[in-house]
């Protein structure tokens, strides 16, 4: 027998799950839940999805298809046909399209979008950042406005950024291209060939200072 909304919730609260608002909530009746997560209003889960147990899941927040490791933390995001996992914050405002693996303790912050890409565990991509097409080691740190520029207009191409190396802020990573473990990448970086592991690259033009200079 079909179970209809309210059928589902009631289900759901008798399994420990808390919601702030049962009357904004859309859960699909595959959906699985663990005790302790708490779901704000206007959340819809959709699908396969499985929530594991302690997770926050934020208004305005739309999880299909998906697999969320117990104490994820996500706030006013999509998450598409991915894996989540454990200890992880996503959002406000990320993306995860489809494809992605995301490992433990990772941070996927505002303006975040990441498409066909595994990222390790204790990776941080806080902000204004898009990742696709790329493998991410464990603890690499993205700077702000980083991206992976895997399109060439006719085919997609892939990056790997191998541990703990790190990503300054306004990195192009040009792929197929790969970051060496333990690599840094200048910020404001255009970077086309491979950084080997424990180097500094710097790809950008020289800074001129012309004096005297007058707005026509």
């Amino acid at each position: 027998m079909t179970q209809n909304r309210a059928e589902i919730i009631a289900k759901h609260k008798q399994n420990g799950v808390i919601f702030a608002d049962e009357e904004s909530a859309f859960i699909d009746a595959d959906v699985t839940i663990g005790s302790g997560t708490t779901i704000a209003p206007n959340v819809h889960l959709v699908g396969k999805t499985e929530i594991g147990q302690n997770v926050s899941i934020g208004f305005n927040t739309e999880i299909e298809n998906s697999i969320i490791g117990d104490g994820v933390k996500i706030r006013q995001s999509v998450i598409l046909d991915s894996e989540i996992g454990a200890g992880t914050t996503v959002g406000p405002f990320t993306y995860v399209r489809p494809n992605c693996k995301v490992g433990e303790n990772v941070k996927l912050g505002d303006f975040v979008e990441i498409k066909n890409s595994n990222i390790g565990n204790g990776t941080k991509l806080s902000h204004l950042t898009y990742v696709g097409d790329a493998d991410v080691g464990e603890r690499i740190n993205f700077g702000c406005g980083t991206v992976v520029v895997n399109y060439d207009g006719k085919k997609k191409y892939r990056t790997v950024i191998e541990d703990d190396a790190f990503i300054g802020c306004n990195t192009n990573l040009v792929a197929p291209v790969t970051v060496g473990k333990n690599a840094f990448t200048a910020a404001g970086s255009t970077i086309t060939d491979d950084v080997p592991a424990d180097t500094l690259a710097i790809a950008r033009a020289r800074q001129v200072v012309k004096t005297n200079w007058k707005r026509k």
